[in-house]
């Protein structure tokens, strides 16, 4: 326990180790997956990069020049199932706010195993070109490459390194380059839910070119498709809200043990979903709270942490494979702790949150404990700790600095 404790068991050739291993058990599992499979499905009848299937199938749809039909879920499911020619693949539905199709059509214009590894690998790199320059270590790629949570996102052919890199980005260049930083937040537009904190983040640091950027840069996308759709797409989204809301988040068709959220949480305990909202309000406010406080008081890597734990926290929809974002909290606690001293617990901790994605989904499911969801909180737990113990001078420090 002591050794847990200190933390001093958790040297760089141990973490390397470690990374390498995750790594070979990575690339033998993509390889499996390719070895087994049958033209674009797997070995079960699920397509290739599961999630992709949506996203490339809503391209083709709007090169047929059907783009507001990407959100009737019959039509989109006949499209999926007409593509891959199986009759029991599984319905990926269309979620996504119209600048979300932009992606999506552009994908569509290569075959689907090609745009899957283009798509994964275009969105990877400058995460792991981020991590590498923000913390400063030649092996730093390990920490994203390898890292479990990567495996899903990839297998899922998911957005997860996108909304990283959006988000990291614009967290890391918020105090010396905030217009760039608020262009690269505004781009999260695509994914709304994952956005809640980031206006009252910037609003309260008054980060004014940060607001800035962030405006243009999301104006500009719904611009973009109000101008090659027109309105149908907008309402066709609008529209599709609350069957998403009743489908997908409150009975939780994708499976409680995928979704990291306390809504699911509660909701795979029995609870019902008044309840469970409120408990969902509690976590969001409490979570979104705290990370405002850090921002205000707690020095850069602390708040830039905080925020990526908040942003999971605070939606009911979230899965293992967005879970990528906390892989940016782990590295911005893990440079804070290399340069301003470690906690008791907290190396291991943080080892622990980075692993968890391996074998989170399965222990929800065997035993319905969120294992997922508290490493959010864990890395959350840990920026208040930090912030709480600094020096008075350090926190003056910061909040002077702004």
């Amino acid at each position: 326990m002591g050794t847990l404790r200190d933390g001093q068991w958790l040297d760089a050739a141990r973490v390397r180790r470690v990374a390498v291993a995750c790594l070979l058990v990575s690339i033998a599992a993509i390889l499996i997956l390719a070895a087994t499979s049958n033209g674009t499905l797997d070995w079960r009848g699920r397509p290739l990069g599961t999630d992709f299937s949506q996203v490339w199938t809503a391209g083709t749809m709007v090169w047929d020049g059907r783009a507001a039909e990407v959100w009737n879920w019959p039509s989109h499911f006949a499209v999926q199932q007409q593509f891959h020619r199986s009759t029991s693949v599984d319905l990926y539905g269309w979620h996504y706010p119209p600048p979300f199709l932009l992606l999506a059509a552009a994908l569509a214009s290569l075959p689907y195993l090609p745009a899957l590894l283009a798509w994964q690998a275009a969105t990877l790199a400058p995460l792991v070109l981020m991590a590498q320059r923000y913390l400063g270590r030649r092996d730093a790629w390990l920490f994203v490459v390898a890292a479990p949570v990567s495996l899903i996102c990839l297998t899922h052919g998911h957005n997860g390194f996108l909304t990283a890199s959006l988000l990291g980005g614009g967290l890391i260049l918020l105090d010396r380059k905030p217009l760039l930083a608020g262009l690269l937040l505004g781009c999260l537009v695509y994914k709304p839910q994952f956005a809640l904190l980031i206006p009252l983040l910037l609003l309260v640091t008054r980060q004014w070119r940060a607001i800035l950027g962030a405006t243009l840069s999301s104006l500009a996308l719904i611009a973009l498709t109000l101008a090659i759709w027109g309105w149908p797409v907008w309402q066709a989204f609008l529209d599709s809200l609350p069957l998403t809301r009743s489908v997908v988040i409150e009975q939780g068709t994708t499976g409680w043990e995928k979704i990291m959220s306390p809504f699911s949480a509660v909701r795979s305990w029995g609870l019902a979903i008044g309840p469970a909202y409120l408990v969902q309000g509690v976590a969001s406010a409490a979570a979104i709270g705290s990370a405002l406080w850090l921002a205000w008081t707690a020095r850069p890597a602390l708040r830039n942490a905080a925020a990526t734990a908040a942003v999971l926290i605070a939606t009911p929809y979230v899965l293992d494979y967005d879970y990528v974002v906390l892989l940016l909290g782990i590295g911005f606690l893990w440079k804070d702790g290399e340069e301003h001293g470690w906690g008791r617990w907290e190396r291991s901790l943080l080892a622990l949150a980075w692993a968890v994605p391996y074998f989170g989904r399965a222990v929800a499911e065997a035993t319905l404990f969120p294992l997922g969801l508290l490493t959010a909180f864990t890395v959350l737990g840990i920026s208040l700790r930090r912030a709480i113990t600094a020096s008075p001078s350090r926190r003056s420090h910061a909040a002077s600095a702004r």
